[in-house]
């Protein structure tokens, strides 16, 4: 879409839920956040970080669901493998919403160019899950590992907060917004 509104196009087809996306620092191609679908379970659909180097492409909702998960009302009109599957199978019902590459250079050097997700937490889960920031680590273009940066808000059943999003300060600390105590943490990392 340009400025004033004109020249929409759709970019990408098939997106459930999506709320957090970037461009990776280097190539500047779009990633992005999909929640999953709910009723299937307690362990179904994951949410996902999907990746979309190019114009035109189609993830499959609401035909089929994170690793090629087909859903029960949809599912028979259309073949999981016709659609993009995702670039990393986050955890089922996590809400994974902000997302940010880290460009900052006060994180270690591993931590650069790699992806930093707010996950909200699920709502309808009989254990919950979530609530943390997680980091996916990508090569060449594909998640490679997907694991947890900062937790803590979720002690056993009971939550205190629920990360909503992250961003990269200019001196390298990153923030993390928690709309459930109405706050925002300060990350930063010493040498």
């Amino acid at each position: 879409m340009n400025l004033d509104g004109s020249g929409l196009e759709v970019f990408a087809r098939g997106v459930r839920s999506t709320v957090g996306f970037d461009w990776h620092p280097k190539t500047h191609q779009l990633w992005f956040t999909d929640n999953g679908r709910d009723r299937l379970g307690d362990d179904l659909p994951p949410d996902e970080l999907n990746y979309a180097p190019l114009k035109g492409l189609h993830f499959g909702y609401p035909y089929c669901h994170g690793m090629g998960i087909p859903d029960p009302e949809f599912g028979s009109k259309r073949k999981c493998e016709e659609f993009v599957p995702a670039a990393m199978a986050l955890g089922p019902h996590v809400a994974a919403l902000g997302m940010r590459f880290y460009t900052g250079t006060m994180f270690p050097d591993e931590y650069r160019n790699q992806i930093f997700i707010a996950e909200h937490g699920s709502w309808n889960r009989s254990t919950p899950v979530g609530r943390r920031v997680t980091v996916v680590r990508l090569e060449n273009n594909r998640g490679v590992k997907y694991e947890v940066f900062a937790e803590g808000w979720l002690q056993g059943n009971r939550a205190w907060g629920r990360p909503v999003d992250v961003l990269v300060m200019p001196d390298g600390a990153m923030l993390v917004s928690d709309d459930q105590a109405g706050v925002i943490y300060r990350i930063s990392y010493k040498r």
